[in-house]
């Protein structure tokens, strides 16, 4: 790696973008199954990156994400242990490198600067809340601004780049988490394969965030479990399984139904389509895939009767209480209990800007 430019630069010229935690509504998994999602950032977590202008290109190692310095054996063995061998660097790079090769194919000029990137992260890991494509979509972001590219490189094409960088380093994911957080805000998306085989992209709908009731982030601090046993429902689903086939169908249906639910404020069709998206995934990958903790928190939120489903593929679940807050306090006492952390949730705006959001509205209409 190249050293970090030692001319001063002055802090003014920093880009700085952050990317919120993303939680998936209603209609996951059904993203990777041409499916329709309805994902919605929210901002008690994010990820920021930083990028300033230097002589040379330097990514810069996070003090605490990427460490290279142990004090023992014993520490980095458990350091590996509970937090894996990857940081964020590589996603960094991975990043430049798409963002460089989509220039370069659609003849887009990015010649004759250098910058450093770094980045920070309150994401809890584990989480199922996107902390990976969080720091992808920021550093996209940084990059757009810095090149002043951003009105050449479609908003819709964006989440595609963010997805393709995670490919590059084996990530398995779909495009629903990437759309929530380029987008910003509530989003309804639909995947269908006729449109994303002739557009590469599927059709994105931004929504008022106003129409979400209030809702609650269950999450354990230490999480263990998240589900042992390799899934085998891709392989099944292309396979032709029916039973797959047909589950997914209704996963995507439940979130075009959520999507009249909260238009029309219905807060108690809400809240069933929430239970039957869990069932109906529960039924297609089974216990041991899911793992006994993520269902803990499913029933931890059912046990007072609230309404709650996976955030995304597992490690924290997202809640709803149609009956309000006497309800939300029977919540937060049982999440104690049991040990998990219970947090309301706060939802941020579209992050897009007046044109971006008025190109989209031609598009949808």
């Amino acid at each position: 790696m190249g050293t970090q430019s030692t001319s001063p630069v002055s802090i003014s010229n920093a880009i700085e973008h952050k990317a919120y935690a993303r939680v998936g509504l209603l209609g996951n998994p059904s993203d990777v199954y041409y499916g329709r999602t309805i994902s919605f950032t929210f901002g008690n977590f994010w990820a920021s990156v930083q990028l300033q202008p230097s002589d040379e290109l330097v990514i810069k190692p996070h003090p605490t994400h990427d460490l290279v310095q142990f004090r023992s054996l014993d520490h980095l063995v458990n350091r590996l242990n509970n937090e894996g061998y990857y940081g964020g660097v590589r996603l960094l790079m991975a990043i430049c490198k798409v963002f460089y090769n989509y220039c370069k194919e659609n003849k887009i000029d990015i010649c004759g600067k250098n910058f450093t990137l770094s980045y920070d992260t309150n994401i809890p890991r584990q989480t199922g809340l996107s902390g990976s494509s969080a720091i992808v979509c920021a550093a996209l972001s940084c990059l757009l601004d810095f090149y002043e590219v951003r009105h050449l490189i479609k908003v819709e094409v964006r989440p595609t780049l963010v997805l393709a960088a995670e490919q590059e380093l084996g990530i398995v994911a779909g495009l629903q988490d990437r759309v929530a957080q380029v987008y910003g805000g509530l989003v309804y998306m639909d995947f269908s394969k006729e449109y994303m085989d002739a557009f590469g992209h599927g059709i994105y709908t931004p929504m008022d965030i106003s129409l979400l009731p209030p809702l609650y982030l269950i999450y354990a601090e230490n999480p263990s479990d998240s589900g042992k046993v390799h899934s085998t429902v891709r392989q099944r689903w292309l396979n032709g399984d029916k039973f797959i086939l047909s589950s997914m169908l209704e996963v995507a249906n439940v979130a075009k139904e959520g999507r009249t639910a909260l238009l029309e404020k219905d807060h108690s069709k809400l809240a069933k389509l929430m239970d039957c998206n869990f069932d109906l995934r529960r039924s297609m990958f089974g216990d041991d895939a899911l793992g006994d903790l993520n269902i803990k928190m499913v029933e931890v939120a059912r046990k007072v009767g609230a309404a709650s489903k996976f955030t995304g593929s597992g490690g924290a679940v997202i809640a709803f209480c149609p009956d309000g807050p006497s309800q939300v306090k029977l919540l937060e006492d049982e999440c104690q209990k049991a040990g998990f952390i219970v947090v309301p949730v706060e939802v941020v705006s579209s992050c897009l800007n007046a044109n971006e959001l008025q190109t989209l509205k031609k598009l949808v209409c």
